[in-house]
């Protein structure tokens, strides 16, 4: 008996001592939290002692609701999903002069596309890993992967766009990422006015590419005049005038792109055109984009043009009838917001595309119509976005298309 009681005491004794610890390593753990001086939405900074290095980490992600309804069926579908979840890393090494960017897509959208061998049938993880050097006030040079100076609204980050997306103009015909090389020049001009050139050299496949290169290479080619000088903030690179610019700001831009025998169906998008046999179709592709962006006192506007041509009319075809066509064709995009007071927005948006050739262009022919709803809580980093969509498409069912998305960037 007396054995009993004094186990008893001892497993007393223990729970007590035990929970004595744990609240005590738990408020040791509260006094330990790092609190950081940095602000919501501008990511976690630090410096090395010697300042031969700095890193600021970011991250994102869009919750996303979509749902369509097919006006001929009368059929609504609708889905919720993670649309975008990014890691970011930018900072300096050894010199301020020499910057990088790594950015990583962690959603199943952002690196999905990865089953064929020209990326090893592996997830396409890496979005961007440039390392960049200013070499002189004026003159930069960057190596790597990340997307290539064309048309505005792609270069726009996801993060910063006016609607709940692009445009289809941007879908369908932009030339989106490249590993290869840049060189840019930005120069004055006059009393106010800003002439910025730029010119690329890439592979001409997109991101991840492992495999040889298929068919040639890709040049870029890029002008933009600014003739009221710089906006505030780099805001000719995001949508909605935020800054709520004090005088007209206004930024044009024209970019020419040859991708020569490409092998995809965009050049850098797309599927590889390849018949049932394996044979690899290629031909020269060229787009250019046309575009500007307006902004004063919370009103903004942009607009864009793309043409896309190819050098050849072919296509591949497949045991089973399809075919595998290279996207060519002309679009158009207008969209224009107005920022009310307590940073909520209006927007609306027209879209149009048209094939070149109904025979050999993959691109159909639609219009879009879209009214877009905004709540900026903090700036881009924290919003609330929803837009409503008329769809009109040729040889296809029309649509109504609904969506709202939350933003969140640290």
């Amino acid at each position: 008996m007396i054995f009993i009681k004094r186990i008893l005491f001892m497993s007393i004794k223990y729970r007590r001592v035990s929970l004595g610890l744990f609240m005590l390593s738990l408020t040791a753990s509260i006094s330990a939290q790092d609190i950081t001086n940095n602000k919501f939405g501008k990511g976690l900074q630090i410096i090395g002692a010697d300042s031969s290095f700095s890193m600021k980490f970011s991250t994102r992600f869009q919750t996303l609701y979509l749902g369509e309804l097919d006006l001929d069926s009368d059929e609504w579908s609708d889905r919720f999903l993670v649309r975008r979840a990014r890691l970011k890393f930018d900072g300096f090494v050894h010199d301020p002069a020499i910057t990088y960017k790594i950015e990583l897509g962690i959603s199943n959208r952002d690196h999905s596309g990865g089953d064929i061998d020209q990326v090893g049938n592996t997830s396409r993880i890496i979005l961007d890993a440039v390392v960049k050097w200013q070499a002189t006030k004026n003159w930069s040079i960057w190596f790597g992967q990340t997307k290539l100076p064309g048309n505005r609204e792609r270069v726009i980050s996801s993060q910063k766009l006016q609607f709940v997306d692009r445009s289809l103009l941007n879908s369908r015909l932009n030339i989106d990422r490249d590993i290869g090389v840049q060189v840019r020049h930005e120069n004055s001009i006059g009393e106010k006015g800003v002439l910025k050139k730029m010119f690329s050299l890439s592979m001409g496949e997109g991101r991840n590419i492992i495999s040889a290169n298929t068919g040639g290479y890709d040049f870029t080619y890029r002008l933009e005049y600014l003739p009221f000088g710089n906006f505030q903030s780099s805001g000719d690179y995001f949508a909605s005038d935020l800054k709520r610019e004090s005088r007209p700001m206004l930024a044009i831009g024209l970019t020419y792109d040859i991708n020569k025998d490409a092998a995809r169906q965009r050049g850098q998008l797309g599927n590889f055109v390849l018949d049932s046999n394996g044979n690899q179709f290629a031909t020269d592709l060229s787009t250019i984009f046309a575009d500007f962006m307006f902004k004063y006192n919370g009103f903004s506007v942009m607009g864009e043009y793309g043409n896309k041509t190819s050098s050849e009319d072919i296509f591949a075809t497949l045991d089973n009838g399809s075919t595998i066509k290279y996207v060519t064709g002309e679009a158009i995009n207008l969209q224009a917001g107005y920022l009310f007071k307590g940073n909520s927005e209006l927007a609306l948006r027209y879209t149009s595309l048209s094939p070149d050739n109904i025979t050999f262009s993959g691109l159909r022919e639609e219009k879009q119509y879209t009214l877009g709803y905004s709540k900026y809580i903090v700036g881009h980093s924290l919003k609330i976005q929803s837009d409503f969509s008329y769809l009109d498409r040729t040889g296809s069912s029309n649509k109504l298309v609904y969506r709202f998305q939350v933003e969140v960037s640290f």
